[in-house]
Order: structure tokens, then sequence, then C-alpha cells
């Protein structure tokens, strides 16, 4: 049986509309924010999600908030699914990171294992996050619906990545996420060619070896306001 995986961006925020880097500041929703998440809820009516889990951080869990008002559902909430650390970057624009790093942001964009100055690369991001995923995976009956998860661009993107087993060079394919757009996936067993009916269920013997195929990404039709800086 195939499993279905959600993985949508938040809402903007006030950083996002003048945009600042925020990583791990807790920043919130602004009201065209709010208003996103609003129709990504509409959009996401129809898809019989089966729960939701958020990161920790504010702009999310309004998000997830406010998605689950409307599916009827009480959203988890998971600091694992967090956004990359910017470290020193956090709080300041572009112009201000190029200006004081000159060349830096070029080199984080094309390294996943580059961080910037006292954060995180998005490979570490990858692996803090992964777990969510494989727990997800073991203990969560899929069988209703999707799973939903409400995080960030630079964190989805990354877990994306991961979850399909790209190489790190391969990391850059993926464009900037915009708000409360996502990427969605599709798990299935791995296929043993020596008993082909084996990759028909997930069973708890081969749900570790689940096999991550891509569906979409940037997935939304609806837009509100522009999508301001990617983490």
């Amino acid at each position: 049986m195939t499993r279905r995986l959600i993985l949508i961006r938040h809402g903007q925020t006030t950083y996002n509309a003048t945009g600042r880097m925020q990583g791990h500041l807790d920043t919130e929703l602004s009201e065209v924010g709010y208003e996103q998440a609003k129709g990504a809820a509409a959009m996401l009516r129809d898809k019989n999600i089966s729960a939701i889990v958020c990161s920790d951080l504010i702009r999310a869990r309004e998000t997830a908030r406010v998605i689950g008002e409307e599916l009827g559902l009480e959203p988890s909430i998971d600091a694992r699914l967090r956004e990359t650390n910017l470290g020193d970057w956090q709080g300041m624009s572009s112009v201000e990171v190029d200006e004081e790093f000159p060349g830096a942001r070029a080199i984080w964009r094309h390294d996943p294992t580059w961080a910037p100055p006292q954060g995180e690369s998005r490979v570490d991001v990858a692996k803090r996050a992964r777990p969510v995923i494989d727990e997800l995976m073991r203990t969560h009956d899929w069988s209703p619906g999707p799973v939903l998860v409400v995080g960030h661009g630079g964190a989805i993107s990354a877990l994306t990545c991961n979850l399909l087993g790209l190489e790190h060079k391969q990391y850059g394919i993926l464009s900037g996420l915009k708000n409360t757009h996502w990427s969605q996936l599709a798990a299935r067993p791995d296929f043993n060619p020596g008993n082909p009916t084996s990759s028909l269920e997930f069973t708890p013997d081969n749900v570790d070896g689940a096999k991550w195929y891509f569906d979409g990404w940037n997935m939304g039709a609806h837009v509100v306001g522009g999508a301001g800086a990617d983490v």
C-alpha cells in the first residue's frame, strides 16, 4: 500500500515580508500569512489527511492550527522539524549578509554540507528531521490518508532530498518553496525480485526499507502575497 506524505511551508511572516532571514528566530505570521494558511486548508480539505505534525516555531504552529481547525485535526508538535539554524545570519537581510560575508550565500546555496557561522548545514537539518518521518512510518496508521508536515522551506527541501536518497551535490535542484506550498512524496515497500508479492504491503519487517518517490514540488495553486526570504 502506498503511503503519501505532504510537507507544507508555513504562511508568510513579518520577516518574509521584509526579506529578513529567520532560521530559529520565532517570528509570527503576517495577515497575508493567515490568509495563505486558510487558502491552503481549503485546498487540503479533500486530501483525507490523517495526521498533522508541525515544527515548534510559531509560524509553523499557527499555520498548522489554521489548517487543523479546517480539517478537524489537532496538530502534534516536534522541534526536530525546525528550520535551519542560520547562526550569525539570523535577523539579517540578504543584502546585509552579502555585505558582511561576501560570497558566503553562494557557497551555502551550492554546498549542503556548508553551514553559516554558528549555524547548521542542510545535511544537518535533514539528519535531525528524518527520524520524525521514520517514526511515523513505524507507528502511525496511514490507511486513512496522507500525513501532513507543516514546516519551513529550507528544512522541507533538505528533508525531501534526504527521503529521496539524493547525493549531496543534487540538493540544489529544488527551487525555493513558496509560502503554503508543499512537497509531496509517496512511500512504497522496497521491491524484492525474489518474492514479487512482498512489495504490496508494509509490514514491521519492511517498513524501515521504504522507498520514497517524488510526486511534486511547490504544489498549491492559490498564492496570496509574495514568498519572501527562503528561510
